[in-house]
């Protein structure tokens, strides 16, 4: 990863608070002579000491001048403090999303599945490596070929996995994966497939319009971790921008075993796919939230 330092300071602007200086990460600022100076030869390019700073004294050109500029919606850039937000608010925006399955048929606008990718990359990244990459599907008739790429590959695990011999050798060998696929998916997939061959019924994106795949280049400390917080990004500006969304694990786990698939999406073979994720407008209307599965809290004992 890059960590050439792209931070200047405006000696005539930086009234010396040393906040910047204090907030670094990386020891890229230092305080000469009752200013902040750019002293280190590393840095993350967090942007942290253009934030902190209150004279606006400090820039990053390595980071992008519209990372939040949007096209659908406008954003007070003005810093959020913490505990300013309802947080009965933003629970029920969590809460109220859900995993659509059903779609109309309007499409969703290019500049709307921008506006999410920007929306994205607001998420966190390990080290702040940010290497994730996104590819937009814009459209129905792409999401069409792109769904029977993955059917197909699902048709050829299928007639793989009906070896019987095949599976019990693999059992024996340690690998039980195509074992346990062929008693838990087998069925539902062949009864998947052919309603898409007879009916046209779309069982992977469920008719979603669009999709966004998110990958990761090469590099990053924690890649799967990264875009699936941008992925959870998106599925919540998603549903606050009106539109529906499902993550289509099927879709991953295609991508990743069958190359082919990945050089249709046009994707370099070095990037990891970590998730699919299907969007249209929804041709449905929920009343209420509900709950979830019971969860497992652990609390470390105190050492004495």
């Amino acid at each position: 990863m890059n960590r050439s330092v792209f931070t200047f300071v405006d000696p005539d602007r930086c009234n010396g608070c040393g906040l910047c200086v204090e907030i670094c990460p990386s020891d890229t600022l230092s305080m000469v002579d009752g200013k902040a100076v750019v002293a280190g030869e590393h840095s993350l390019s967090c942007g942290q000491c253009a934030a902190v700073c209150p004279v606006g004294a400090i820039t990053v050109t390595s980071l992008d001048p519209n990372a939040h500029v949007f096209e659908t919606f406008q954003l007070n850039t003005t810093w959020l403090p913490w505990g300013e937000t309802d947080p009965g608010e933003l629970v029920r925006l969590m809460a109220s999303r859900r995993s659509c399955r059903r779609y109309t048929d309007r499409p969703v606008a290019l500049e709307i599945l921008r506006d999410l990718v920007k929306i994205g990359v607001t998420a966190p990244s390990g080290t702040n490596s940010q290497l994730w990459t996104f590819t937009l599907v814009p459209n129905r008739n792409e999401m069409i070929a792109l769904g029977e790429q993955i059917g197909n590959f699902y048709h050829r695990l299928n007639r793989i996995s009906e070896r019987a011999w095949l599976r019990t050798l693999l059992k024996w060998c340690g690998k039980p994966e195509l074992d346990f696929y062929y008693r838990n998916y087998h069925d539902r997939i062949a009864d998947a497939l052919e309603e898409w061959r007879r009916d046209g019924r779309d069982r992977v994106f469920h008719g979603a319009p669009s999709g966004i795949v998110v990958s990761s280049l090469p590099g990053a400390s924690c890649p799967a971790e990264d875009a699936l917080l941008a992925t959870q990004n998106i599925l919540l500006g998603a549903h606050a921008l009106g539109l529906g969304t499902c993550l289509i694990g099927f879709a991953v786990e295609a991508i990743k075993r069958e190359p082919a698939i990945q050089h249709f999406l046009e994707i370099p073979q070095e990037e990891a796919v970590y998730s699919v994720i299907a969007i249209g407008y929804p041709a449905v209307q929920y009343h209420t939230v509900t709950g979830r599965k019971d969860t497992v809290i652990r609390m470390l004992k105190t050492i004495l």
